[in-house]
């Protein structure tokens, strides 16, 4: 592996482990829709760097980070209007209550 992929990389493998981390320990639905989008971004970073790596001359690695762009903004955006109408039933946006609204 070139030096130079593994400065982008580290960068990389950074970002995902502090996004699993954050969607492991966090108990709130914005931190935690904060910490998958913090693993996607990781993802779309993977896709460029092997893509300008390892087909220079190509450019899948960007048509999929696009395409995982926009695939991610419309999850943002579901996932905050789901948010709010959970918060307008509950009054919070505690993973726990929503545990609770099932019953």
């Amino acid at each position: 592996m070139d030096l130079t992929m593994l400065w982008y990389l580290v960068p990389s493998i950074i970002m995902f482990a502090a996004g699993v981390y954050g969607f492991c320990t966090r108990k709130n639905m914005i931190a935690l829709l904060l910490s998958l989008e913090l693993m996607l971004n990781a993802a779309d970073l993977n896709f460029v760097v092997f893509n300008r790596f390892l087909f220079p001359d190509m450019f899948e690695g960007m048509v999929f980070t696009l395409f995982a762009i926009a695939i991610a903004a419309a999850e943002t955006a579901i996932a905050i209007a789901i948010i709010i109408n959970i918060y307008r039933e509950v009054g919070n946006t505690d993973i726990n209550s929503v545990k609770q609204m099932k019953f």
